[in-house]
């Protein structure tokens, strides 16, 4: 049956399927020209700069943006997009930038509000990732490597003094000036000033990033509280009275300062504290004219501001019977401050020295060993115990014993020779059965003497085989 020419121009115009034509608007590339349009206007309208509204803007179809002939085919997109069902815009997650080719809005959708919907469903999703990364629990180590790559990281988390410390000595190890400045000024507001001075203080590198920055924010205040701990120790060189400068040195304890100079602070403040308490001791004594020691050898000046070697050395020279647990006792002054076995040895040596106690010195030498033999020992070399003896007018007598006591033997005669411990070099010779030394020694020493007598006795003895 054939079918009438209308008939089929119905059938044509009626099937499911749409021919393409080129002009056709509701084509691929009619929508991807509509999302450049879109694109371009959104730019128009976010940039603010004055000099490009000068410029001529065109759609990528080479019409001038805002011309009558772009408006009339705008519009006419825009009415065959409202019979149609609205479609939405997809957004990608994996990026907070709208891609061109995903767009499907027009210049006329945006104001109806879709592309602002699309722009804030951006804006949230790359705030949503700032806010995550911004809270993660980050180590140490992470939070100064983020730091360092200029992203946002919150170090609240942060609250203990050792946490914080560890990340301020990990900023440091980074070698980065704006991570060392972010966790100074964490710091700054966290901690108090009293602790943040004291950890500063074994921190140069901290420090000195913190003194600088609290110059260029012009805070001044804060830099001379801390400029005034570190120096305030100095103050009490100018303070005359003892009692206000023991005062001071107590109130320093409390400045930030490292923990190897807090010691040495605290040294000072209990050392001249027990001067004082010795002093005002010694005075009385001394003015009572009771103590034997005080009347012989008369005080040539105070004890008070000596330094500890001297304090030891007058306590060795005034006290040293005393007992271990009076405050002036030279044992309790080496167990209070720690002194080492040799410096206390050189000191007592040379004050019981001084006053002629040799029975003192001689028990400073004493050793008994693990099978009960006593024998001589030193932490000193026995020649620098010579000179020290010597220096204080030791007898021949005394020199003689402990030259006997030097282990090398060339060093040994020399300090015979030369504090004339006649015995030790007539020995000396003896051994090395050098019979022209000893006779020419024997001009040296006092004719009639004994030591004479001695060096005849050997010179005429058979039982010496001399060799020469």
């Amino acid at each position: 049956m054939m079918k009438s020419k209308a008939d089929e121009e119905d059938y044509w115009h009626s099937s499911k399927f749409k021919a393409f034509t080129f002009d056709d608007d509701d084509d691929e590339f009619s929508r991807l020209k509509e999302s450049r349009q879109a694109v371009n206007s959104i730019r128009r309208l976010v940039e603010e700069d004055d000099d490009e509204d000068d410029v001529e803007k065109v759609s990528w179809s080479g019409e001038p943006v805002g011309s009558i002939s772009w408006s009339v085919k705008e519009t006419a997109a825009s009415n065959q997009r409202a019979d149609r069902e609205p479609t939405f815009p997809r957004i990608s997650t994996d990026t907070p930038s709208i891609s061109r080719s995903q767009s499907g809005y027009s210049l006329s959708s945006l104001f109806k509000g879709g592309a602002t919907q699309s722009l804030s469903s951006c804006n949230l999703i790359s705030v949503g990732n700032v806010i995550t990364d911004y809270v993660s629990d980050w180590s140490p180590e992470e939070v100064v490597q983020r730091l360092q790559q200029g992203k946002a990281v919150s170090l609240e988390k942060f609250r203990s003094l050792q946490d914080k410390l560890l990340l301020l000595d990990l900023a440091v190890a980074a070698h980065d000036g704006n991570v060392i400045t972010a966790v100074l000024i964490y710091l700054k507001r966290t901690l108090c000033k009293e602790v943040l001075f004291r950890e500063l203080e074994s921190r140069q590198t901290a420090l000195r990033h913190f003194i600088h920055y609290l110059s260029e924010t012009q805070d001044q205040r804060l830099l001379l509280e801390l400029h005034r701990s570190l120096l305030q120790y100095k103050e009490h060189l100018s303070i005359k009275d003892e009692n206000k400068r023991r005062d001071f040195l107590k109130n320093c304890l409390s400045l930030p300062f490292s923990a190897e100079d807090l010691a040495h602070v605290q040294d000072h403040y209990t050392l001249l504290e027990r001067q004082i308490i010795i002093e005002a001791t010694d005075s009385q004594a001394e003015r009572g004219g009771k103590v034997e020691v005080f009347q012989k050898f008369p005080r040539k000046a105070s004890i008070l501001n000596m330094p500890l070697i001297t304090t030891l050395y007058y306590c060795c020279f005034y006290h040293y019977t005393e007992p271990q647990g009076t405050f002036s006792s030279p044992l309790n002054i080496r167990q209070t401050f720690k002194i080492s076995e040799k410096q206390y040895f050189v000191t007592a040596l040379a004050a019981r020295a001084k006053l002629k106690a040799w029975l003192d010195v001689d028990a400073l030498f004493a050793s008994r060993s693990w099978l009960g033999f006593t024998r001589k020992k030193s932490p000193l070399s026995f020649h620098r115990v010579v000179d020290i003896l010597q220096k204080n007018s030791a007898p021949t007598q005394v020199l003689q014993e402990y030259v006997a006591l030097v282990d090398d033997s060339e060093l040994r005669l020399s300090l015979a020779q030369k504090h004339k411990c006649h015995d030790i070099v007539i020995n000396t010779y003896r051994d090395m059965k050098d019979r022209q030394l000893l006779l020419a020694y024997r001009g040296k020493v006092a004719r009639g003497s004994a030591e004479e007598r001695k060096i005849d006795e050997l010179i005429n003895s058979p039982q010496i085989r001399w060799k020469n």
